[in-house]
């Protein structure tokens, strides 16, 4: 159920087929990396700081907790984790991101769906807007409910449909056209084309909910931000699997 089928990829513009997911995503990134936060500080009129320092704040984890960014990027997660008194662990596939990273944080080039982890190392895991990046994302849930410790703290920041007709309008016209449009002015074309059209690789809320309990979270909750423009998924980890 992670995996769209790839006929129904294929039939979205601007995305690679999931069985080349991996290695497209990847070279896109380590290519966008030099410009990426400052895009996204532009691109969200900075409504993606607050929605980190969201994301932080519902971990509901004591000072000095250890919680691993999946899919770090350039370290901005890891960056408020710090602020907010965490012992921040950053992972991420794409070299050029971690080469581009500006956090104290430590961090590991690493795949999600084999994290280089022991079992119950955290205490919390989040991670911001690369649910759809991932080729099988029941396999990265899964590794996040193997090294998230009993009682530990999940949560997911990525991208959502607005439910008002109006703002989904807007919303689709800015994210659609203006994103790739001035992303392909300040950094990478395709990239920005593609990030827009990759939430079709996102489940329904319905499925993605279930895949998240599937990896043994329980007390999942959904909140929408930015006006419906993004969605926070949060939950504990299980006593006993």
């Amino acid at each position: 159920m992670s995996r769209a089928p790839n006929t129904a990829i294929a039939a979205v513009p601007d995305l690679p087929d999931v069985d080349d997911k991996p290695r497209v995503v990847e070279a896109m990134f380590d290519r966008i990396a030099p410009r990426y936060d400052a895009l996204n500080r532009v691109l969200t009129f900075r409504m993606d700081v607050g929605w980190r320092r969201t994301a932080v704040r519902a971990l509901l984890l004591p000072r000095s907790s250890r919680v691993l960014d999946l899919a770090c990027g350039t370290g901005d997660l890891c960056r408020t984790l710090v602020e907010a008194g965490h012992d921040a662990v950053g992972v991420d596939f794409s070299t050029g991101m971690l080469r581009a990273a500006h956090t104290n944080a430590p961090l590991v080039r690493g795949d999600a769906m084999q994290l280089p982890f022991a079992d119950a190392t955290f205490d919390g895991i989040t991670c911001g807007f690369a649910l759809r990046n991932f080729a099988a994302l029941a396999t990265v849930l899964a590794e996040c409910g193997r090294v998230l410790r009993p009682g530990g703290r999940v949560a997911l920041l990525d991208v959502a449909e607005p439910v008002s007709p109006a703002v989904r309008f807007v919303h689709g016209a800015w994210f659609r056209h203006v994103v790739p449009f001035v992303g392909g002015l300040v950094s990478d074309r395709a990239a920005y084309r593609y990030l827009p059209a990759s939430t079709a690789y996102l489940p329904p809320v319905p499925e993605l909910l279930g895949l998240v309990v599937a990896a043994g979270i329980v007390d999942v909750s959904r909140r929408t931000l930015g006006f419906g423009a993004a969605q926070l998924i949060t939950g504990s980890r299980a006593a006993s699997r």
